[in-house]
């Protein structure tokens, strides 16, 4: 089971969320916080696997928050959660010790898709995060990083030559549902169409 304990001021957000994730079978939400120092006293009594962490709390900011509790509980993964894609931001937030970094407008899906990586030990930012901003001495994530199981699965298949009916077929998905895989592959590998994303599949060599 996958415990998860949620940092965020804005409650609209966290029902969004809770609502996303109560018919997860694998997850469990152990706790919710409006506040840093609410979070640390959830995360020290359920030591949650994961947390989604706003980095824009009262009491105790989420980099702080981090900081703190990978000190403590440094098993414990934490996702930065923020309206902000700030360099400094991403920066502070990865030299806490965070595993992943989320934009709140990003699809509540990405959520999901985020936690399951963050436990299996990768790490994984929101396409939308530039890359570069990430120094030698950071972290840095992959390409590889950004894309959920799913997606390396599909990209693999791709760069075998495989149509979106032959994957369909394969992954017992509808061939739409292929075809959304397709379009996120593309976003966020920043590629320009179906032809690059074949060329990088192909050149990348996938084999998950």
């Amino acid at each position: 089971m996958i415990t998860v304990a949620i940092a965020e001021d804005h409650q609209s957000l966290i029902d969004g969320i809770e609502l996303l994730l109560k018919y997860e079978e694998e997850i469990s939400i152990v706790g919710v916080a409006n506040d840093g120092e609410a979070l640390l006293t959830i995360a020290r009594r359920k030591q949650p696997k994961v947390i989604l962490m706003d980095i824009r709390m009262p009491k105790i900011d989420g980099i702080a928050a981090t900081r703190i509790i990978k000190k403590e509980l440094p098993h414990t993964k934490i996702i930065g959660f923020s309206m902000f894609d700030q360099e400094d931001a991403v920066r502070q937030m990865i030299a806490a010790g965070a595993s992943g970094y989320l934009l709140k407008n990003s699809p509540l899906e990405e959520v999901l898709t985020a936690i399951k990586q963050v436990v299996a030990g990768e790490t994984y930012f929101d396409a939308a995060i530039n890359l570069s901003l990430f120094s030698k001495d950071a972290k840095q994530p992959s390409k590889k990083q950004l894309l959920s199981k799913s997606e390396r699965e599909i990209l693999t298949l791709i760069g075998r030559g495989k149509t979106s009916s032959e994957i369909a077929a394969i992954r017992f998905n509808s061939v739409s549902t292929i075809e959304t895989h397709r379009k996120n592959i593309i976003r966020k590998l920043g590629l320009k169409g179906k032809g690059e994303l074949l060329r990088y599949a192909i050149e990348k060599k996938y084999d998950f």
